[in-house]
């Protein structure tokens, strides 16, 4: 097996280097079949838009058919009114999904809700500092109120579930059906 890494590839603040490796004589990424299955989830973090897109578009073929992670009761996967689910995951990386019900503004923070109780219901927070990365990437925190969806990153606990946000990639509008 090869391992590719993008071009200006640099390690991560863990000295992590994301790759695409794939099998020998092949071209197409072991990410692409692990995905299509439920094996895997997309990182909250793939920067290159396009490669995202493929990625996700992968993710989705096993959500649409509850492969996997995506199988009814998985881990790693959840519905945002679920916070007991939810803290079974604490510390992990997860996919939560759910209706915004309000953004608010406190301090240095951008507090995205999922509940009316903000000490129990899942939250995701953006520090005020990300907030042009958030807009430029198409994710203004304050239009995500009354919009469905799917938030990735690691379970912390704050009185309730809570995602902290860093990058625009970790939330993704869910689309209507």
């Amino acid at each position: 097996m090869s391992l590719k890494a993008p071009q200006a590839a640099e390690p991560d603040r863990y000295g992590r280097l994301y790759a695409f490796p794939t099998v020998s004589g092949s071209e197409t990424p072991i990410q692409y079949a692990l995905l299509e299955r439920g094996l895997v989830l997309v990182g909250g973090r793939v920067s290159h838009k396009a490669c995202a897109d493929v990625l996700r578009t992968f993710e989705k073929q096993a959500r649409d058919q509850g492969l996997g992670a995506f199988f009814a009761g998985a881990a790693g996967t959840h519905k945002a009114d679920d916070y007991a689910a939810i803290l079974k995951d604490l510390g992990r990386f997860a996919v939560v999904e759910g209706k915004v019900l309000s953004v608010r503004e406190s301090g240095n923070l951008i507090y995205v809700n999922f509940g009316r109780r903000w000490s129990e219901d899942f939250t995701v927070t953006i520090a005020k500092r990300h907030q042009p990365a958030f807009i430029s990437g198409g994710v203004a925190p304050k239009s995500l109120s009354g919009q469905v969806v799917r938030v990735r990153g690691f379970i912390e606990e704050r009185a309730g579930p809570w995602i902290e946000a860093v990058s625009p990639e970790q939330i993704a509008m869910v689309e209507r059906r």
